[in-house]
């Protein structure tokens, strides 16, 4: 990590996603799914947002908002069992900042907002990937966290 500190959005708040966010949030979803080349169907935007407001499954939402009330900015996140060290820790699924909005820190904040969850819930750390090739997402998670050693597989049953 470095000292180096990106400015912080001026009038931007990091909450949790609520149900009222549902026509803000799917174009940001769509752009984080155009971003990695991924179709997205309105059958997975439907689906994933179940999850997001669904008590009993795993996966929770942030949204960066600006002063205006615009999302400009997602987070996915949820619990991952450490069996070796017999707690939870936490794994970032998604953070997507509107191309308009980047460079102005408020993925650094989606990130600070998940970070202070994990020291409340009293996870070992926060965990997630990114494409070898986001230069841009790398610069700000080299400056926020370690990068592993560990080689990441994907089986395809």
């Amino acid at each position: 990590m470095t000292d180096k500190v990106a400015p912080k959005a001026k009038d931007l708040k990091v909450r949790r996603v609520l149900p009222e966010d549902a026509a803000a949030w799917r174009p940001l979803y769509r752009g984080y799914a155009t971003f990695y080349k991924r179709d997205i169907t309105d059958a997975i935007l439907d689906q994933t947002w179940v999850w997001l407001h669904d008590p009993v499954h795993p996966l929770e939402g942030l949204v960066a908002v600006a002063s205006d009330g615009k999302l400009v900015g997602l987070a996915h996140y949820r619990p991952q069992p450490k069996p070796l060290q017999g707690n939870d820790a936490g794994f970032l699924d998604d953070l997507f900042v509107a191309p308009d909005q980047r460079g102005r820190g408020v993925g650094r904040q989606l990130i600070e907002h998940l970070a202070s969850i994990a020291r409340e819930r009293g996870w070992s750390s926060v965990r997630w990937i990114t494409a070898n090739d986001n230069a841009t997402a790398r610069r700000l998670y080299d400056d926020v966290a370690v990068a592993t050693h560990w080689v990441t597989y994907e089986l395809k049953p």
